[in-house]
């Protein structure tokens, strides 16, 4: 007999120092010399000069003295010395340097054969938050004696847009990377973190030719840190890297080679022909500051409410499936399977539930052996024959409880996910347990040892989610324990992206029981049962804001967007 649950405190969160500039300018002294590597730097720039150009931005004078020594003047400046550190990609080279005695750099990918260049300049300290690396970005070229500029520029990209890739780099980080989006990516550390989850970044994607591409992200939200490099398609081998600090503060900055493999590729969804030279934003505003580029900051932009606030705002509002939700424009008809039914709901941490449904959307409770009935608003969706799904509050519940069923009345079998309000980290944000048991009622015979089963079965998949006119995202089941949902631009591009824990249970054959927390964000508990059959969902939401306490019907139409081989790398390893 299968007894499980997943803990109430969630998945483990990483908390990072506030650093503060001067610290950073401390510990930056160390960059001054040059990234370090565990391969063997490149000479391709040793005693050479280089001048580039950018269109909007600045010019780069440099003098090289050896490998690891230069010198840079710019937009003719006063010179100033640094340690420097290059690596080459065919004729691709990326140069990485900081500039002593400040808090920027520049990593510079030059493509020697048609005198192009992209230019990264990065700096501490251009937030709030002064650990996270700033970016800009500068198209140009190197200029040559006697040769006219070329017209043509590197640019931004939608080409490598669905790709994902495993990567392992010379000192032996292994990591699984993925492009969903034009504007974000995801990411696995599998040798840092274990790959239990998998968390996104703001990202640039810019092609330099059908083989070549850079790829850049920032860890904005978490580390700050920024990974950087250039990567061949072809060849899936890599240039790159990374700046910033660790959950110890230490300072990171190092360059790598890699190599990987290429997992799979989702769908893509713009018009045929557009190649993502534009990034249509639409109505999402870009901050108007060097660097700005939109960043999903849901913690700046979700209330944080404390367990007063929290028990205040139930207490003056709870709304239990309103009749009007974009989430749910495309639901399932609500259900009328449960009218009429008297069961128990027996599972195996020792809860046990008794239920009689009056009415469609009128049900009462109560836990066996308790004398007294509780009244709820409830609904129901059969999403397959004599498969329903039905979601309601526990009115006086201490943590403001709620209970998601999925019940197949074929094999007496039942699951539930048990969502509560708070977490050690924030008061209004969801938790969420597994519980696993059977249907007892008249004329059913309930298994003794069989149960619905966690599942990797979807690790991978991508499923687009339509909910409504203009209300469109696409999740990924990027770990056993995570998912990670894209939110679609204008042009059917993928955008923002964000990752939280979450589960997956077989039902059936092509039919899962699934949640996601919107942990470190809005605090929402979402759960959907998928039915590949139909390629539609049912599905509860369970949050709490300043406004109250909401339990609402999730209901989209599907698309299947791809899978990435990936399951393989969770095993669990000796």
């Amino acid at each position: 007999m299968q007894t499980a649950k997943y803990p109430k405190e969630q998945m483990h969160r990483i908390r990072y120092t506030k650093l503060t500039q001067r610290q950073i300018r401390d510990k930056l002294g160390a960059a001054a010399g040059g990234p370090d590597s565990a391969s063997a730097l490149a000479d391709v720039f040793a005693d050479k000069s280089l001048r580039i150009v950018t269109d909007e931005g600045p010019t780069l004078e440099y003098l090289f003295r050896g490998k690891g020594r230069l010198t840079l003047t710019e937009n003719g400046g006063a010179a100033i010395q640094a340690g420097y550190g290059a690596l080459t990609l065919g004729d691709v080279a990326l140069l990485s340097h900081m500039i002593p005695g400040t808090q920027r750099g520049y990593n510079v990918i030059v493509d020697q054969k048609a005198g192009l260049a992209t230019v990264f300049e990065v700096w501490f300290s251009g937030y709030e938050d002064n650990r996270e690396v700033q970016r800009e970005i500068y198209y140009g070229y190197v200029a040559r004696e006697g040769e006219a500029a070329p017209k043509g520029r590197h640019h931004i990209t939608n080409r490598i847009e669905g790709k994902g890739y495993y990567w392992k780099q010379d000192n032996g980080v292994e990591t699984l990377e993925f492009y969903p989006s034009v504007m974000y990516s995801n990411f696995v550390e599998l040798t840092r973190f274990g790959g239990e989850l998998s968390w996104c970044g703001p990202s640039d994607y810019i092609r330099l030719d059908d083989d070549r591409y850079v790829y850049s992200r920032v860890e904005c939200e978490f580390s700050g840190t920024m990974t950087l490099y250039v990567l061949d398609v072809n060849r899936v081998e890599q240039i790159g890297v990374r700046l910033g600090f660790d959950e110890t503060d230490a300072l990171e900055y190092y360059m790598f080679t890699g190599r990987g493999e290429l997992l799979g590729q989702l769908a893509q969804f713009e018009p045929f022909g557009d190649v993502g030279t534009t990034i249509a934003l639409g109505q999402r505003a870009v901050p108007d500051r060097k660097g700005g580029r939109p960043v999903y900051r849901p913690l700046k932009t979700n209330p944080i409410l404390t367990e007063e606030e929290v028990d205040a705002a139930v207490a003056a509002n709870r709304t239990v499936f309103a009749e009007r939700n974009a989430m749910a424009g495309n639901k399932r008809p609500v259900s009328d399977y449960l009218v009429g039914k008297a069961l128990t709901l027996r599972y195996d941490d020792g809860t046990a539930m008794e239920y009689r449904f009056d009415e469609t959307q009128k049900l009462r409770w109560r836990p066996e052996g308790d004398s007294r009935w509780r009244e709820e608003r409830y609904e129901s969706w059969e999403s397959a024959p004599n498969v329903v799904m039905f979601g309601h509050l526990l009115t006086g519940a201490p943590e403001h409880d709620s209970h998601t069923v999925v019940a197949d009345f074929d094999h007496a079998l039942a699951t539930c996910i048990h969502g509560t309000m708070g977490t050690p980290y924030i008061a209004n944000e969801a938790a969420a347990e597994t519980l696993f048991g059977v249907v007892e009622m008249e004329g059913l015979t309930p298994p003794k040892y069989r149960r619905h089963q966690f599942t990797d079965e979807l690790v991978g998949r991508a499923l687009t989610w339509n909910y409504s006119p203009g209300l469109t995202s696409m999740h990924l089941y990027s770990t056993p324990h995570s998912l990670s949902w894209i939110i679609f631009l204008e042009n059917g591009s993928g955008g923002m992206e964000w990752s939280g824990p979450a589960s997956y249970v077989k039902i059936r054959d092509g039919m899962y029981f699934a949640y996601w927390l919107e942990e470190a964000c809005n605090g929402t508990l979402g759960m959907i049962l998928i039915n590949e059959r139909t390629m539609h969902d049912c599905g509860v939401g369970y949050h709490c804001g300043p406004d109250g306490l909401r339990l609402s019907a999730i209901g989209a139409h599907s698309r299947n967007a791809g899978k990435f081989d990936i399951a393989r790398f969770y095993t669990v390893r000796g």
